[in-house]
């Protein structure tokens, strides 16, 4: 019996649109009046997930920022790690961010070198959260749960490879999507942070499900004791689990519809 579902937003939850659909809606709305526990796990901003979840309607916990940070349904954070400030001031010299967006996401909000209106109008239309511009080659380094880049994938690939090449286990580096390169604490991931959350909520592994489709959701389905894997999801996701079942595209409410199945729920 499944007692909890972990789910990744972007590619996964949020259509390809990235806004959630009815059917999404409310098949979430249903399995929570039925007493499911839900956990949002993502690379995105918690106050911008914050306003995903009331969209959606249920109560969640919410691991954001690839698990730099986790908050109860409450909204009360449960734990936090930061990329120590060292290392965040010298990701944001022209050495690691020529060719790219550089970001940083701290406690109060977004922060962005310049300005990329482009950015709101794709990816926030349901939260309305948006970014600061800031002076990030200057900045402290102080609280920052995550740096990160922006630009086609060739340019990240070598970004990422300056970054290990320099830093290695000093920190934990992962494409949220092939575009956007991410930069955490060597101890943060979705899959420790879906741990303590399982843990809070006393859900043994083997009744949580999780579904993903990046490369950040690797641990994320390894965690969970059943896995989906969408059918857009990264090649690096399918082949660190190639065992695990392909479900429906995020443009197809995949997630809904595999739900509807596992707890016997009339399709849509």
């Amino acid at each position: 019996m499944l007692h909890a579902i972990a789910t990744d937003l972007d590619g996964t939850l949020l259509g390809a649109d990235h806004s959630l659909s009815e059917p999404t809606k409310q098949t979430l709305r249903e399995l929570s009046s039925q007493g499911v526990k839900f956990i949002i796990a993502t690379g995105r901003h918690f106050l911008d997930v914050r306003g995903i979840r009331e969209v959606i309607g249920v109560d969640a916990y919410l691991i954001t920022s690839n698990g730099a940070r986790v908050h109860d349904g409450a909204d009360v954070e449960i734990f936090a790690e930061n990329v120590e400030p060292d290392i965040v001031r010298a990701l944001l010299q022209p050495e690691f961010t020529a060719g790219t967006l550089a970001n940083l996401y701290i406690d109060e909000g977004w922060l962005v070198e310049r300005e990329c209106p482009e950015l709101i109008g794709v990816y926030y239309q349901d939260s309305g959260f948006s970014y600061q511009v800031a002076d990030l080659q200057n900045h402290s380094g102080e609280g920052v749960a995550k740096v990160l880049y922006i630009a086609e994938h060739e340019t990240l690939l070598r970004t990422e490879a300056l970054i290990l090449e320099r830093f290695g286990d000093e920190v934990y580096v992962t494409f949220s999507a092939a575009d956007c390169l991410e930069v955490m604490a060597p101890t943060v991931s979705k899959g420790h942070a879906l741990t303590e959350v399982l843990a809070r909520l006393r859900v043994d592994r083997e009744h949580c499900v999780a579904f993903g489709d990046g490369q950040n959701d690797i641990t994320l389905l390894e965690v969970a004791g059943q896995g989906y894997i969408m059918a857009n999801a990264s090649p690096k996701l399918k082949a660190a689990h190639p065992e695990m079942p392909v479900i429906g595209s995020n443009a197809e409410h995949g997630v809904a519809v595999q739900l509807r199945k596992l707890f016997g729920l009339p399709a849509m």
